[in-house]
């Protein structure tokens, strides 16, 4: 049995930096990951970067080019997001690695009593133990129970779609939701003929300005089937069942991909033994310091449910960091507003709450819309496309929330964010000095009520 100050099991955005936190401070740290492509966590390879990678070379497609043109080009897109991958999982594999106080472990490690983890490696099995432990595995993609889609090669999830390199002239995309119209958006960039098929009547259901996102989505070539209940898989055709009028229809296409959302990755852990209790979608129950049922481990990220960001791990981090070090004053309920940016093209960015989340509450709100076309800066820029909204409290003046599709919101929003957090009214951006011509100037204008 080998002692450590601390394991961390899975090697994500929190847990890799807690585990140089640790070292730092000079104490022993074992970090285990399952897999030698996923140091570094999921946002490295096979989430934020490889996606927002594939998304900005998508915009650089040739416009007209020839599809066997478009297949070349996105193969060489392929390649480039493998080279940013392995580069940023190499490098992130030797600040741990190379480290004197860290060991890190690929194996599968799950646990075997309350302070003891168990390495499975590919020669060996291991046998860890601390009074510090922290649960770092994020989460998995949901496969539905959809006959036909088992062992169907034509059939792909967010992770392995960026590892086929040749274009699927058809796609059809199951799932109309953030990762589903992300990747349509993207797909239809590099010239895929897309189809999205969602269960639901409407994309993006908790999204105010969702009717144009949509628009601008069935612009670029993408067709949306709403209430679409897709009954089975046959090969690279899909057989759906329209919830309305019940009629079955036969989709086919080259590429099949399942987007139908994420869940907490806990199967394996042994979470029984440790004493460790989950929820009923099967994410670590935390308190606010993120200590799980079992004081002595802790959950950071994905894993413990709620908001699946890499930032809201780097959060996580810092809590556990100012509570095992500092004076304990952050906490999980103290960091809202929390901003999320969409990367379609254009990107859809949001923070705090919609116009209905605000009036189902019962607030006394006005209410603001801008078009993206009325800005100059997107007029320089050519991308005139989308709709900017906010929703301030009519008796306070603080803003409540804020929708912004168009160019460059993923960045705008923070800038709202930073204004919400900071307790001030709108009329602070209304009024605020901003350079010109600039996107961010608009907020001037979505401020004027």
């Amino acid at each position: 049995m080998k002692k450590y100050d601390a394991i961390i099991i899975g090697f994500g955005k929190g847990g890799k930096t807690l585990a140089a936190e640790f070292a730092k401070r000079q104490k022993t740290v074992a970090i285990v990951e399952r897999s030698d492509r996923m140091y570094g966590g999921t946002c490295i390879n096979i989430g934020c970067i490889p996606t927002k990678t594939l998304v900005h070379l998508a915009k650089e497609t040739p416009v007209k080019a020839t599809w066997e043109e478009k297949k070349d080009y996105y193969r060489q897109a392929i390649g480039r997001k493998e080279e940013v991958t392995s580069f940023l999982r190499n490098k992130n594999y030797h600040n741990l690695a190379d480290n004197p106080n860290v060991t890190v472990y690929t194996g599968v490690g799950s646990f075997a009593g309350p302070d003891v983890v168990e390495v499975r490696t590919e020669t060996e099995v291991i046998e860890l133990q601390s009074s510090q432990i922290f649960i770092n595995t994020g989460a998995e993609t949901i496969v539905p129970p959809i006959d036909g889609i088992k062992e169907n090669s034509r059939v792909y999830t967010s992770t392995s779609i960026m590892e086929l390199e040749e274009l699927p002239e058809r796609l059809v995309i199951v799932g109309g939701g953030y990762i589903g119209l992300e990747f349509a958006s993207m797909y239809a960039s590099f010239g895929s003929k897309v189809t999205v098929l969602e269960g639901y009547p409407e994309l993006i259901g908790r999204e105010d300005i969702a009717a144009s996102v949509q628009t601008v989505l069935e612009k670029k070539g993408i067709a949306f089937h709403l209430n679409a209940k897709v009954q089975s898989v046959d090969g690279a055709t899909v057989i759906y069942e329209d919830a309305v009028t019940h009629e079955i229809h036969h989709l086919e296409g080259d590429a099949i991909l399942l987007a139908t959302g994420r869940r907490p990755n806990t199967s394996g852990l042994n979470l029984e033994v440790a004493g460790v209790k989950v929820n009923e979608r099967g994410a670590i129950i935390v308190d606010e310091w993120l200590r799980t049922t079992n004081p002595a481990i802790r959950a950071i990220g994905d894993v413990k449910g709620g908001l699946q960001f890499t930032y809201i791990s780097l959060d996580d981090y810092r809590i556990i960091r100012e509570d095992l070090f500092g004076a304990g004053e952050r906490r999980t309920d103290d960091r809202e507003p929390v901003s999320y940016s969409v990367f379609m093209d254009p990107p859809l960015a949001r923070v705090g709450l919609s116009e209905t989340e605000a009036r189902k509450k019962g607030l006394n709100i006005k209410v603001n819309t801008l078009p993206v076309a009325a800005i100059p800066r997107a007029r320089t820029l050519g991308e005139t496309d989308g709709l900017f909204k906010v929703v301030v409290d009519a008796d306070t003046n603080k803003i409540l929330g804020c929708s912004l599709f168009g160019p460059e919101t993923n960045e705008i929003i923070n800038i709202v964010s930073i204004v919400m957090k900071t307790g001030q009214e709108y009329t602070f951006l209304r009024d605020y000095i901003f350079t010109h011509p600039s996107m961010s100037e608009a907020l001037n204008d979505l401020m004027s009520f």
